[in-house]
């Protein structure tokens, strides 16, 4: 039960990231899990700084897999992740509606509009819908800290995993948060068998389904009488419904207007919408991204006006959504210009990237700060899809082209994204070899350099930087049946680089070329990483 106890005294500064990171400890939160991805990564940083216990995993979908585990238990579980991230957990997070929970778990969607450092500008407001679970939309850090809070006693009270749903302004800006709201201590973790719940054979994943569906009714009777959805009366002549940081642009925008702000969209509290929209004159819904709200209340028969087709594509502003309440459909004026992302001077993935281009190579590459060999004066890169796709995209190529361009085809991967989703990848080209051969490069900087330099299960070392088992790349292709395993420094062996990969493109064999050197954004850490662990080594 959420109570409020406020402390006029205790007045945070905190980007919405932080809300959450101390909503949940808070909260007697007593896992948080999840993969670094930006703008989503410092939530379980610095939960883990403020004293949560909190762990990098492989990938988001072990990460929701490891979260559900726990809270089976009764344990309080957050699972962080970016948008794209949740395609990969989408495998769990379907079956986890219907299984349930025991303890609280609370999965956080950081959605990128604009596209700030991501790959697509997907709305994961509908897979609130597809699959069937609550979603709060914070609108900021008040917003952020409190709808974790409330996202933590929804998800005990109706027994369903809960997603939060921020965007990069609500992650990364800061804004005063009174921690004033309190909830009940979590129970203490103990297992009791329920078969029928948790192990979703047919026979079993029938009635859940049913069960699935009477719960969202449930909650949205909830919703519908609970204080997560606001009017703030104004000029009856128009009604602004909003969510997330849509919101606080609209106030701004139209501040005589009268507003609905939603806090809990998914499942709809229709009733509350309606008597909202047969108040005003005119109803305008504004929203980030895809029209999914509009859309949803034309199709209960509310008379809502939805914003042009222009303002789907990249984030809101208040210019914007001055535009939209006037009908404005010219063209946004165009952004200024700003430096392009370049690869650091002095990186080594400069000298793959240079050596690729030289040999003609035809690069399926992948998600990392290596992506940006894609630029000149590199332009070495001619295929990026999603995390781990480098490999199974080259092996396409390989299959398919005639032998001469087949044998110009490498797959480039990083370290990190290597650990995430690669290793499936490398295993289909041991079961399935095309016919001349493949090549898979590996760029190993030693650090997620891509998100700001967070560690993975190849650098032996945990989220807090303390030592743990480390994943030897050359070792698990060795062990795959790889024979032809090479591993070099791009920089001191430029040389026997260029040499190696000529040979191993030639060779019709396949491949793992290790490109081992660590960031030098990370180089000074890591060494004090490690002369921490051999001074600790020495005391013991």
């Amino acid at each position: 039960m959420v109570t409020d106890e406020t402390n006029p005294a205790e007045r945070l500064l905190l980007s919405g990231n932080e809300a959450v990171a101390k909503a949940s400890l808070d909260a007697g939160v007593a896992l948080g899990t999840g993969y670094p991805g930006t703008p989503s990564t410092e939530i379980l940083e610095d939960f883990s700084r403020i004293g949560g216990q909190a762990q990098w995993a492989p990938n988001e979908k072990v990460a929701m897999e490891v979260a559900l585990g726990a809270s089976f238990t009764g344990a309080r579980t957050l699972v962080t992740m970016k948008h794209v991230g949740l395609n990969v957990a989408a495998d769990p997070l379907f079956t986890a509606a219907h299984t349930g929970v025991t303890g609280a778990m609370v999965i956080v969607t950081a959605d990128d509009p604009g596209m700030a450092s991501s790959q697509n500008e997907q709305d994961n407001r509908r897979y609130a819908q597809a699959a069937g679970v609550p979603m709060f939309e914070p609108s900021d850090s008040q917003d952020a800290y409190d709808f974790t809070l409330r996202a933590i006693e929804l998800s005990e009270r109706f027994r369903t995993p809960v997603l939060l749903r921020v965007t990069t302004r609500i992650c990364h800006s800061k804004t005063v948060v009174i921690p004033a709201r309190t909830v009940s201590a979590p129970q203490k973790p103990e297992f009791n068998r329920d078969i029928k719940s948790r192990v979703m054979i047919p026979a079993y994943a029938r009635p859940a389904h049913r069960r699935l569906r009477e719960k969202l009714t449930q909650i949205t009777d909830w919703n519908e009488r609970s204080d997560l959805n606001h009017t703030i009366k104004g000029n009856d002549d128009l009604g602004i419904i909003a969510t997330g940081i849509s919101y606080t642009h609209a106030r701004e925008a139209a501040p005589e207007a009268s507003f609905l702000k939603m806090g809990l969209t998914w499942p709809l509290p229709i009733k509350t919408i309606e008597n909202f929209v047969q108040s005003v004159a005119r109803c305008v819904v504004v929203e980030e991204g895809d029209p999914i709200l509009a859309e949803s209340l034309r199709a209960a028969g509310l008379a809502v006006e939805s914003k042009p087709e222009p303002y789907r594509f990249s984030e809101l502003n208040v210019s914007r959504v001055r535009r939209i309440l006037s009908g404005d459909t010219s063209d946004d004026p165009p952004a200024p210009r700003g430096k392009p992302p370049a690869l650091c001077k002095g990186c080594p993935h400069r000298v793959s990237f240079e050596i690729l281009k030289r040999l003609n190579c035809i690069v399926a590459g992948d998600i990392g700060c290596y992506t940006l060999g894609v630029l000149p004066p590199f332009e070495a890169m001619d295929t990026c899809i999603c995390m781990g796709a480098s490999i199974g995209v080259g092996l396409g190529l390989r299959h398919v082209l005639p032998d001469e361009e087949a044998r110009r085809v490498v797959s480039v991967i990083g370290d990190g994204t290597f650990v995430h989703s690669g290793i499936t990848g490398l295993v289909e080209m041991v079961y399935n070899p095309p016919r001349t051969g493949h090549v898979v490069l590996i760029l190993d900087n030693g650090t997620t350099a891509m998100t700001g330099l967070q560690e993975h299960p190849g650098t032996g070392r945990k989220l807090d930087h303390q030592p743990t088992n480390r994943i030897v790349f050359e070792n698990l292709a060795k062990s795959l049946g790889i024979e032809r395993v090479e591993v070099l420094d791009p920089i001191k062996d430029a040389e026997k680089f260029e040499r190696i990969l000529t040979e191993s493109l030639k060779s019709e064999e396949l491949c793992v070329i290790i490109a081992r050197r660590p960031c030098l954004l990370a180089a000074k850490k890591i060494r004090e990483y490690e002369q921490q662990f051999a001074e600790a080594d020495i005391h013991e």
